[in-house]
């Protein structure tokens, strides 16, 4: 039987770091449950000591999610670990991920430290997060750029103190395979005590080599690969575990391994995660881009016609992708409703989250006639991603044309009270109009940084996604909208995002107010 690769999803810790990323605790659920569905063997929930948002995020996770290890980042600082351990107590399975940077320019330049005193630390660090689980990774952090027999003394300290797994960082995506595949068949000829660990890598994307350097890892002797949705992440993000899976998978003579993920989850885990932050999948994105099935030209489809291996290494249906299937319209019901949400995988939805889906795809069936899983996923998941509505569209007029000014008029009840205030403003266009009198009505001036729209399915009367990344007093805020009016969709979107600022700054005033004197 080949040997197992665990897959270590960091979706909702390294991937949310991506600017404009950031998700709030139900949304991060909802990813979480996801990566159950997918099969992931790890979740890195979070980094509990950077908010209150991110402990409560991690803990809930810990206490909700079952199957896979729960796992919390921390540095090699006793008040990370402690934090941490607070976090992923409730897990039934949790871990605590530790790390300290060991490359020359990093000990030297930022933590100024003898490398002596960063071996003690990281045995420090290792043995405090012992006392919270069994389960303790470890990181060298800048491994990529980092001595390799200074790595090995780093890492057979910290096999002494306690750790289980070792993952070996290229943090800055510096690395190419050869070199990163040889460095992990040093470390396993010259680490003592490694045999009795599990060897993980967690390779960036600077210079598009995250998953090539991940795949030398494994075929040199790591167990574990770190790995996110989509490829999100930092900079130029992390190694994609989707193409890392379906490498394993559609070359498993060659790598001889495999994994325990469900391939069928990957395209809807790509969709929602996409969805949530806003970072839309290019077309020509490996395994789940628009076009990574797709044939033009002729020789292709002449030969794929004849038979699809001619130029298809795997199928659309592998990794979970079905086409646009009409399933649904306005004169079907709430069992039928919930029935197909149980089969596009949102089988524990509360009532009145189904409620709220209901409605809105009773409201969107009066506008669109044939109504798509595509159609569906979208509304579930906006429903499902709101936000307490401080602020809320009640009525929006554009008058627009090639000769006219484009002018809007916006009514936007606020607070409890649901005071209305209603402003006109005019603009460069439609959207434009409107954004401006949506900022005089909430009393904001955001920076609008980013503004991407796009149909959800094909036909005039598709669904159409808005996504905005806007700077409001400083603090990076993504929205989102769908509507089958783009306008509309693009008002939503806005006030999504102002919503969205408006819980966060709530937030931060209670966590100061809360402090201690």
């Amino acid at each position: 039987m080949n040997e197992r690769v665990l897959i270590f999803d960091t979706t909702l810790r390294d991937g949310e770091q991506s600017p404009g990323c950031s998700m709030n605790r139900h949304e991060k659920m909802e990813v979480a449950k996801q990566l159950v569905r997918l099969g992931a063997d790890v979740i890195e929930a979070g980094f509990p000591i950077s908010s209150p948002e991110d402990f409560e995020s991690v803990r809930a996770i810990a206490a909700e999610v079952e199957g896979p290890v729960i796992c919390g980042l921390a540095r090699a600082l006793e008040k990370d670990v402690l934090r941490c351990g607070e976090a992923i107590q409730p897990a039934k399975r949790g871990r605590i991920h530790t790390f300290i940077a060991t490359s020359d320019v990093h000990v030297e330049k930022k933590l100024h430290m003898s490398k002596e005193r960063v071996i003690q630390v990281a045995v420090d660090a290792v043995k405090l997060a012992r006392t919270f689980t069994d389960d303790v990774e470890f990181s060298p952090e800048d491994a990529g750029r980092t001595d390799w027999d200074y790595m090995c003394e780093v890492l057979s300290a910290v096999i002494e103190a306690g750790a289980t797994t070792l993952n070996i960082p290229d943090t800055v995506g510096y690395c190419t395979p050869e070199q990163f595949g040889g460095c992990i068949a040093y470390l396993k000829q010259r680490v003592k005590g490694i045999d009795d660990c599990v060897i993980s890598v967690h390779c960036h994307n600077d210079l598009g080599m995250a998953v090539a350097n991940s795949l030398a890892a494994v075929r040199n002797g790591a167990r574990q690969v770190e790995c996110t949705i989509n490829g999100l992440g930092e900079r130029a993000g992390n190694a994609s575990l989707e193409e890392i899976v379906m490498n394993l998978v559609v070359r498993k003579d060659y790598y001889g391994v495999e994994t325990g993920i469900n391939t069928h989850e990957i395209y809807r885990a790509s969709r929602l995660v996409s969805q949530i932050t806003g970072m839309r999948v290019q077309r020509n994105k490996a395994i789940v881009g628009g076009n990574a099935f797709a044939h033009e030209a002729g020789i292709h489809q002449d030969g794929v016609l004849k038979e699809r291996a001619t130029y298809e290494i795997m199928t659309a249906e592998t990794v979970g992708w079905q086409g646009e299937n009409l399933v649904m319209g306005k004169h079907s019901g709430r069992n039928a409703f919930r029935s197909k949400l149980v089969e596009l995988g949102f089988a524990d939805l509360t009532d009145e989250e189904l409620n709220r889906a209901f409605d809105r795809f009773k409201r969107v069936s009066d506008k669109k006639k044939e109504i798509y899983d595509d159609d569906l996923v979208a509304i579930v998941q906006e429903e499902l991603s709101r936000v307490p509505e401080t602020y809320r569209l009640e009525y929006c007029h554009i008058c627009s044309g090639t000769s006219t000014i484009p002018v809007a008029t916006v009514e936007v009840s606020r607070g409890e009270a649901n005071d209305v205030v209603r402003k006109a403003s005019h603009g460069d266009g439609p959207i434009d109009a409107v954004y401006n009198a949506l900022s005089e009505a909430v009393g904001m001036t955001p920076t609008l940084d980013e503004y991407q729209i796009e149909a959800v399915t094909g036909g005039g009367d598709a669904l159409g996604r808005v996504n905005v990344r806007m700077t409001i007093e400083g603090k990076a805020i993504k929205g989102s909208g769908t509507s089958t009016d783009i306008v509309l969709a693009s008002a939503k979107a806005f006030l999504n995002a102002v919503n969205r600022f408006v819980m966060m700054r709530a937030a931060q005033t209670e966590e100061v107010s809360g402090r201690e004197p």
